[in-house]
């Protein structure tokens, strides 16, 4: 032990701690810009940016599939202008920023550097993040907007130009939260990031973009993005797993030699998917518990922590509610003693043999993707996507059956009414302005720029794409020209096509535990009454890419024998109602998690009426605060149901009884 100035003796030194984060960004630029500022003012180190689902697959706030998702679940970002109104005020060059952002990664990446320019930031202090994962995407979160193989050039494009331009800044942040959110176990969550991350630099080593003497820097600028769930010691565990295996695999598969090169460097979101909307009170303590598991291990420990809030299975949370979560991350890191000890499950038996378990069945299924020719090939093949659908409906299936408890929801029920969450504001709501403001901002930036210089920018944007040049300088020039993120995604567009991911969805039902048989027998029931099999159409309108639900929703439609038509994410109302009509079905079922319910639901029961479909039932599922329902069911919503729904077999009985209804009132 030390001693201080003053003779005495001094504690045990501490760590410094990991970066605070909050993920934010919601209604405008201007906006966020001033929660950014508010949040770094009460101690957050660092900022983790939400864009809006327009920004992340590439379309201005004016296209069709943008409509009711402006603002929504993060900020627009449609020019260099809103980038600047997003960081004004805020030192770039001392700021650690992460953004949230996959297929359009180097454009957002290019509109920073250029906001970073005209604040004379020097690029090499620049510090940051783009998760630029697009794996994953197609995997469980559906931002994605190129095929594989043109997407892949593109985080190689990134990772080559960050390493000389931007030495400091992480290119690409290989993302498992979205696959545990998927429903992803432990294994596949340490093998399918780690294939994701062979993936891209095997394709950075084949591009020639970087030195072979200068790789290792390279592979020690790769940084990963992890999930912890409630299990805190099996989660634990994988990040030690992580810890292990990527140095393994940066040692023996690249020839790293220096140790420090081959860290496992990390941030962590802990576990949404846990969230409960009843009680929501108990997220804290979930919330909490997951935060351990991520700064416990010292040797495994976060580089920077991001909480979701307590009540984001309700809606979008306030700026109270994220400061909440700010001050866990500070009480665990200034008044603990957490940072002062060595790591305190080194040399402990359980520890050693969880981690080795899920080391042997990671290497097992890593063994597996490279034998089909790696991650990319095992998202074509649809392979890995069909093992998450299949892991979240066995973990779905363990919490109906109450064998996987979680309290409030399908144990310890009863509950006095809270507080907390009830009352006007207790939620965030975006004003229904946001768009309208949007979009006319949008007009006039279009009309007051030098379009002459767009087009040039642009069509050198289109020969880089098209020659296989590295295409983010070329991005740069667009950004600083005045290219909007819409015109840009459709340059690209037009060179590498678009892509429509496997949805995991198969076709053959399964026995799946539990007792479907009654439901089955309904099934069968309502069919004979229909002369046909009866017909589930289930729709994701907009740009919401979160499917897991939609998919649990197909697969146990089928499984309980119905025809299930699912197309998959990124649909407009108009598609979902011609697919209905030209399908012949007789329910439709919409998914939306993005908080732009109310204006595409309503368009869709619009189409419905105009094409004379009124008569078939529509069923609504999403994150839907309670004045919103009354709004669905006035524009004709049969059914709507929350994440506090969790008994799907229920919602496919209650299905097929309106299916029932209506076919007796038609007679």
């Amino acid at each position: 032990m030390s001693k201080d100035e003053t003779g005495k003796a001094a504690g045990p030194a501490r760590d410094n701690p990991w970066i605070f984060r909050t993920y934010a960004g919601h209604s405008t630029a201007k906006a966020s810009n001033a929660l950014y500022r508010t949040n770094l003012s009460r101690g957050q180190t660092g900022l983790s940016i939400a864009f809006d689902l327009p920004t992340q697959t590439g379309y201005d706030s004016d296209h069709v599939l943008a409509r009711g998702e402006v603002g929504k679940v993060g900020v627009p970002v449609s020019h260099i202008g809103d980038m600047r109104a997003l960081f004004e005020g805020i030192p770039m060059e001392q700021m650690n920023t992460s953004m949230t952002i996959n297929a359009t990664a180097a454009w957002l990446l290019a509109l920073y550097i250029a906001v970073a320019d005209e604040h004379g930031a020097d690029r090499k202090k620049l510090q940051g993040t783009v998760q630029n994962d697009i794996i994953k995407e197609y995997l469980s979160r559906g931002t994605y907007v190129f095929p594989p193989e043109p997407s892949m050039r593109l985080i190689t494009d990134i990772v080559s130009y960050t390493y000389r331009e931007v030495p400091k800044w992480n290119p690409t942040n290989v993302c498992s939260y979205h696959l545990q959110e998927a429903g992803a176990t432990p294994v596949q969550e340490l093998a399918f990031a780690l294939a994701t991350a062979q993936a891209v630099l095997d394709r950075l080593k084949a591009s020639g973009q970087v030195p072979e003497k200068d790789f290792p820097q390279v592979v020690g600028r790769i940084s990963f993005f992890v999930n912890a769930g409630v299990r805190f010691i099996t989660e634990i565990a994988k990040m030690r797993a992580f810890v292990d295996l990527w140095d393994e695999i940066c040692r023996d598969r690249y020839g790293v030699e220096d140790a420090k090169l081959r860290r496992f460097r990390y941030g962590v979101q802990v576990n949404s998917l846990g969230l409960t909307e009843q009680q929501p009170e108990n997220n804290v303590y979930r919330i909490l518990l997951e935060m351990l598991a991520v700064t416990l291990s010292k040797n495994a420990r976060a580089r920077a922590v991001q909480l979701p809030a307590w009540n984001e299975a309700l809606g979008l949370p306030r700026p109270w509610d994220q400061q909440w979560s700010l001050r866990a991350q500070q009480i665990l890191a200034y008044e603990t003693d957490l940072l002062e000890y060595g790591d305190i499950f080194d040399g402990s038996k359980a520890m050693d043999a969880k981690v080795e378990a899920l080391k042997a069945e990671a290497r097992e299924e890593l063994a597996r993707i490279e034998e089909m020719g790696g991650a990319v090939a095992a998202v074509d093949s649809a392979y890995m996507k069909e093992r998450l659908v299949e892991s979240n409906s066995a973990r779905l299936e363990e919490i109906e059956a109450g064998r996987q408890v979680v309290v409030g929801v399908n144990r310890y029920v009863e509950t006095a009414p809270s507080p907390l969450s009830t009352g006007a504001g207790s939620i965030h709501v975006v004003d229904a302005g946001v768009e309208a403001e949007q979009v006319a901002a949008l007009e006039a930036w279009r009309a007051a720029r030098d379009n002459e210089a767009v087009e040039a920018a642009l069509a050198d944007l289109r020969r880089a794409a098209k020659e296989g040049r590295n295409i983010m300088e070329p991005s740069i020039v667009c950004a600083k020209a005045g290219v909007t993120t819409g015109e840009w995604g459709t340059a690209l567009r037009q060179i590498f096509g678009e892509y429509r991911a496997p949805t995991g969805v198969s076709r053959a039902a399964r026995n799946a535990p539990g007792d479907l048989d009654p439901v089955r027998a309904m099934v069968d029931a309502v069919s004979s009454k229909l002369g046909r099999r009866l017909k589930f159409l289930v729709g994701k309108p907009g740009l919401d890419g979160h499917s897991n639900g939609a998919e649990q929703v197909a697969v146990r439609a089928r499984d309980c024998g119905m025809d299930v038509v699912y197309d998959g994410i990124r649909l407009t109302p108009e598609q979902i109602v011609k697919s209905a009509q030209e399908g012949d079905v007789h329910v439709v079922g919409l998914s939306i998690l993005s908080g732009s319910h109310v204006p595409l639901v309503e368009d869709v029961m619009k189409r419905m009426r105009e094409a004379g479909l009124s008569d078939i039932p529509v069923v609504v599922g999403g994150i839907i605060p309670a004045d919103d329902e009354e709004k669905l069911r006035a524009a004709g919503v049969a059914a709507i149901y929350t994440p506090k729904d969790f008994q799907i077999t229920d919602i496919m009985a209650e299905v097929v009884r309106l299916v029932d209804y209506n076919t007796d009132e038609a007679a």
